[in-house]
């Protein structure tokens, strides 16, 4: 059975890079060049893709390069450091050219996530370490993200957060604590599937609980006895990641029928963008787009 409630009219399917190369840890590469990356997600039939770094860094080139494609950009990325002392300033300006670089390509939604202390980016173990924001931060955090989105929002996009692995909003309990801390005019959702999931948490009851908040969604599926070797082992994310605890949707453990069932019945509208972050190497970018791409088809009828 499909999931009749989410059609074209009201989503659209887009895809990260990281299926190609990844943006936190550039060894993790075979160096497949930006054209190529664009050329295959088109080729598997998305429709848009989030920014990577590899992409030119002029608006007028990219915006052509992926109208050449049919594609458009569901998002950029904006690391905060709020939680920083002195670095608020900072953060606003770099969001503030974010915002105007994402105006020039034609795109709505503008996504972040807190960095401060995060163990993700570091070679060390990534539960242990994990950042945890004491109440001052966490005021900090909230009317730092108050203050991006009524300035994304004036300009008539969208903030999404993203809750990450190794940071202060990692777990359920913390993205409870950031959208009661957040106004929900300005701060919205980015409900990502497989770092809920590598967290311990159930990404299904999320998108049933947290539906009004939800705006934007990676679908990113985990293999479970990575993640559990992950924890056990006390690796590092990177580790995990070439390792492959990340995979596309419908190759590892979650149940997305559900969840897109869910959000479909609770209205949701924006994009759903496919996320694996995987070694190019070990799996080949354009098999795996192709194979989230089928999934995807089978679960939502086209």
């Amino acid at each position: 059975m499909t999931v009749s409630s989410l059609t074209p009219d009201k989503v659209k399917l887009g895809i990260t890079p990281t299926l190609w190369w990844n943006d936190d840890f550039p060894s993790i590469d075979i160096g497949i060049p930006f054209g190529e990356a664009v050329s295959e997600m088109a080729l598997a039939g998305f429709q848009g893709c989030s920014i990577g770094h590899k992409y030119p860094t002029d608006p007028a080139e990219l915006k052509s390069a992926l109208d050449l494609r049919g594609l458009t950009v569901s998002e950029p990325w904006v690391s905060t450091y709020f939680t920083i002392d002195g670095m608020a300033e900072q953060t606003v300006d770099a969001f503030e050219e974010r915002l105007a670089f994402l105006k020039a390509v034609g795109g709505h939604d503008i996504v972040v996530a807190e960095f401060g202390s995060t163990s993700h980016i570091l070679p060390i173990a990534l539960f242990a370490n994990r950042a945890v924001f004491d109440d001052q931060q966490w005021d900090q955090l909230s009317q730092g993200l108050n203050r991006l989105g009524k300035i994304a929002d004036d300009a008539g996009m969208r903030l999404c957060y993203h809750h990450h692995m190794g940071t202060g909003v990692m777990t359920r309990a913390d993205v409870d604590r950031l959208l009661a801390g957040t106004d929900p005019a300005y701060v919205h959702l980015l409900l990502d599937t497989g770092h809920l999931a590598f967290a311990g948490d159930d990404p299904l009851a999320a998108a049933q609980e947290l539906s009004a908040r939800i705006k934007h969604v990676h679908l990113k599926d985990i293999r479970p006895e990575i993640v559990s070797r992950v924890r056990e082992d006390n690796l590092s994310f990177q580790q995990g990641i070439e390792d492959g605890v990340f995979t596309v949707p419908g190759d590892g453990s979650i149940d997305f029928r559900a969840i897109l069932q869910t959000l479909g019945d609770n209205g949701f509208e924006g994009w759903l963008v496919v996320e694996a972050e995987q070694d190019p190497a070990k799996a080949n970018p354009l098999e795996y787009a192709q194979k989230a791409r089928a999934y995807l088809r089978d679960v939502l009828g086209w």
